[in-house]
């Protein structure tokens, strides 16, 4: 089963190593790609100073492609009601643990739409790959890398937002499951999620758009792989998967996390940054976004409120509040290297796509 991806880019494998925030690092990249995947650095919650020295440490690391990717949301809108209620939410857990809400609450991370300065630092220095998460830069950026020949791959949850990614001229569309960890890339965060799972999603878009689609979700293993590709999918994209890898930045609470019975039950919330998003259940999906609760404040202002609390829970030994985002197949996960990994799920691969064609 050729890969159109795969063949553009030199990869080894169908294999998209995705990029998480926080905790994906240079060294994981560089690791996935030298292994014959394709390795993601997350560059949405840095400025361009410090997305200049992530890029530099990755090169250092690889000479294989690998992936940035970008947060292209809508530039949060403050609502004095809704932020006052939000805060007001608050207040009782910060005074649980002798705390105060520092307001007002800040648009910790600025969106790639309006991000200049990041824009012409990926123009002065080109990578392989670029993919955005939430929406798409307007039509003259986007072209702007494709003449630099930038492969460029958008996230989408439906097909209707798959249509928008085709028509922007983008070269993939990650189709993002329900299942998948960490925030949910819909265009509209404030709307209805359609929840659609992933093998659904990928199934619709690869049959009605022309373009290869990345399978994002629920993918653990070389099982997976094989069938998100016999339901149209070009390569997938593995989250979770990385996360207990020597390379990853997950920290111990983290990790110790998701080798628990805890990891079996994730769900979705705004309520730790003003989008929704998949982790593992916690105090802030459990009570603060418990049904009835306001509606947060908006992406990333929300992030910041629920990051001091964290912050400060965790100073006083509580890490009940932390956002370790998982995939609802986190129970399946593996601790190895990444390059270990990387081998495993190809030689699982390729032994599902034999027993297939050979039953």
């Amino acid at each position: 089963m050729n890969s159109i991806i795969a063949t553009r880019l030199g990869l080894s494998h169908p294999i998209i190593q995705a990029p998480m925030a926080g905790v994906s690092t240079p060294r994981m990249a560089a690791a996935a790609s030298n292994a014959g995947a394709l390795g993601s650095l997350a560059l949405g919650a840095s400025n361009a100073a410090q997305a200049r020295e992530l890029l530099a440490e990755t090169r250092s690391l690889t000479s294989r492609p690998f992936n940035v990717n970008f947060f292209a949301h809508r530039p949060a809108q403050a609502d004095p009601a809704r932020d006052q209620a939000w805060a007001d939410h608050l207040r009782p857990y910060f005074n649980e643990f002798g705390g105060v809400l520092k307001l007002p609450l800040r648009e910790i991370y600025q969106s790639f739409i309006t991000d200049v300065d990041m824009q012409q630092l990926l123009l002065d220095m080109p990578p392989a790959v670029i993919s955005f998460h939430f929406g798409l830069p307007d039509a003259s950026v986007i072209d702007a890398f494709k003449k630099a020949g930038v492969f460029i791959m958008a996230n989408a949850t439906t097909l209707a937002e798959a249509r928008v990614v085709e028509a922007a001229g983008v070269d993939a569309i990650v189709a993002q499951g329900f299942e998948a960890g960490g925030h949910r890339g819909i265009f509209d965060g404030s709307g209805e999620d359609e929840a659609i799972g992933t093998f659904a999603l990928v199934r619709m878009i690869a049959r009605q758009t022309s373009l290869p689609v990345i399978a994002a979700g629920g993918i653990m293993d070389g099982q997976g792989i094989a069938a998100a590709r016999m339901l149209g999918a070009d390569a997938v994209q593995m989250g979770t998967a990385f996360l207990l890898t020597e390379e990853s930045n997950a920290s111990p609470q983290y990790r110790q996390s998701l080798t628990s019975s805890r990891a079996e039950h994730t769900k979705v919330t705004r309520a730790i940054s003003g989008r929704g998003a998949r982790g593992i259940a916690n105090r802030i999906m459990n009570e603060i976004g418990a049904a009835g609760s306001p509606a947060p404040s908006d992406y990333p202002m929300a992030y910041d409120a629920g990051k001091q609390l964290h912050a400060l829970a965790s100073q006083r030994g509580s890490h009940d509040f932390a956002a370790f985002w998982a995939g609802q197949a986190a129970p399946l996960i593996r601790a190895a290297n990444t390059a270990q990994l990387i081998g495993v799920l190809a030689e699982e691969y390729a032994a599902a796509i034999a027993g297939l064609q050979n039953s």
